[in-house]
């Protein structure tokens, strides 16, 4: 539940399996929005985020306005080991401006639930206001569609995901 609200989402974790892989422009397609996690004790992660960053920025150029108004929350995780960080919490507000993040927030999945649970709470409270604003019929917000941009069909973790 956000704000009183139930909300149904599907995760997708686009972690990538070598150091130059991104996303392809169909899983950005299939996104309702984008919560960007890296590492504050790996300088590597902030970088990948940084380098999907320009890999985004291209495929709203190319991808119009639905593309371009997909919400995105960025966060910094393992705060809690602050005595091994690389990335300076600066430095994840800079990048988060320069993404047009809604917010972004350093937290420690394992200590701070609560905070994390926020980071999600966020990012699904502006998806709502983003498909109302677009004025999304019922039965394209329960199913997921984006004005016929993508066929959304549920299934096992990410087999609903087309296939490049």
């Amino acid at each position: 539940m956000v704000d009183g609200e139930p909300v149904l989402f599907e995760l997708l974790d686009t972690c990538p399996k070598t150091a130059g892989e991104m996303p392809s422009t169909k899983t950005l397609d299939w996104a309702d929005g984008f919560l960007l996690v890296y590492s504050i004790t790996d300088r590597d992660s902030f970088s990948y985020i940084k380098r999907l960053r320009s890999h985004m920025a291209q495929w709203r150029r190319e991808g119009g306005p639905a593309a371009a108004a997909t919400p995105m929350v960025l966060v910094g995780n393992k705060g809690d080991m602050i005595h091994l960080r690389q990335v300076g919490n600066e430095e994840g507000e800079i990048l988060a401006r320069d993404m047009e993040c809604l917010s972004f927030r350093e937290v420690s999945a394992s200590e701070q639930v609560t905070e994390v649970a926020e980071a999600f709470n966020d990012l699904c409270r502006e998806v709502n206001n983003h498909r109302r604003k677009s004025k999304q019929s019922l039965l394209d917000r329960v199913l997921g569609g984006r004005g016929g941009l993508r066929v959304y069909a549920r299934g096992k973790s990410d087999s609903a995901l087309p296939k490049d």
